[in-house]
Order: structure tokens, then sequence, then C-alpha cells
């Protein structure tokens, strides 16, 4: 048995959802005691949310024209610029290694300072 069902009435239906996993996520959190009854609570309102961002798609693909934007988004890369401190002699892909070498070490030595009984936490 199929009943046709009309674009708007659809779009009712949806936003019906989308209130009703609100108001149903707010009133549980709401009366809720234990932190178990509140994160079913958060799940109803984020399921209510995921229900309004697909409701909303339609208008924020239209008005944003996001096939447009999302390959831009994409493609996006950090190309980093080399230091003033290269001299002509001496190739960018050395002067990478030892800058990864010289923040490793720098890594390596806060990291011996946070052990228990390191060098630098003062104890002695």
């Amino acid at each position: 048995m199929d009943i046709p069902v009309s674009s708007r009435d659809f779009r009712c239906l949806q936003l019906a959802c989308v209130a009703l996993g609100l108001v149903a996520g707010s009133i549980i959190i709401g009366v809720s005691i234990s932190k178990a009854a509140a994160a079913v609570g958060g799940i109803f309102i984020g399921a209510a949310g995921l229900g309004l961002l697909i409701l909303a798609y339609p208008f924020l693909k239209s008005r944003f024209n996001l096939d447009h934007i999302l390959p831009t988004i994409g493609s996006l890369r950090i190309h980093p610029q080399p230091g003033a401190d290269h001299g002509e002699g001496r190739s960018s892909t050395n002067g990478n290694k030892e800058g990864a070498r010289s923040s490793l070490s720098t890594v390596s030595r806060t990291l011996e300072k946070l052990k228990p009984g390191g060098r630098g936490t003062g104890e002695g």
C-alpha cells in the first residue's frame, strides 16, 4: 500500500521529529539524576541536531554553493617558507632535517624534566 507524500509534508514530518528529539532530550537531561540518563538525553539532542542539519542541508547547499567551496577546502595545503638563515651553499632538505632534530631534542628535554626523578624536578 503506497501512500503518496508531498515534499512539504515530508519536510514537516522531519521538522516535527527534530523538535520531538530536542524536547525529549531536554526533558531527559532536566529530570535525570544519574549521568547515564543524562547521556541518553544528550544522544537525543545530538540526533535532533543531526536531523536539523539534514533538514537544512538543501538550503545551505544552494545558499552557500557548497559544491564550489568544499573542493577548495579539501585542497588547502600548508607550504612552509624557508627561513632567512639559509645560506646559498646549504640545501633546504639538510636545514629541515636539522630543524627536526633540534625540535626533537627540545621535546626530549621537556619530557625528561616532566619525568618523576628527572633532572629538572628540583629534588636533590
